[in-house]
């Protein structure tokens, strides 16, 4: 896992600013993903889409997408 910097959050595998006032929608919608099609977790916790608009992010935080997958 890389060092983190200050001021910055780790999605996936990458390291990026995470500017004051960053929330996961902000974050999701500058990576070009569709909210629809990833289910997210930070910090290793599970956050429904309906809250991704209020969930703030902080320098530190970590942030993994996972693909959303129907069927069976």
């Amino acid at each position: 896992m890389p060092d983190m910097a200050p001021d910055t959050l780790q999605f996936n595998d990458h390291l990026l600013p995470c500017p004051s006032g960053l929330t996961l929608q902000a974050l999701l919608a500058s990576q070009g993903l569709a909210p629809e099609r990833v289910a997210t977790a930070v910090n290793a916790r599970f956050v429904p889409r309906t809250l991704h608009a209020s969930t703030a992010l902080q320098p530190g935080d970590h942030v993994v997408t996972f693909e959303a997958i129907v069927g069976g």
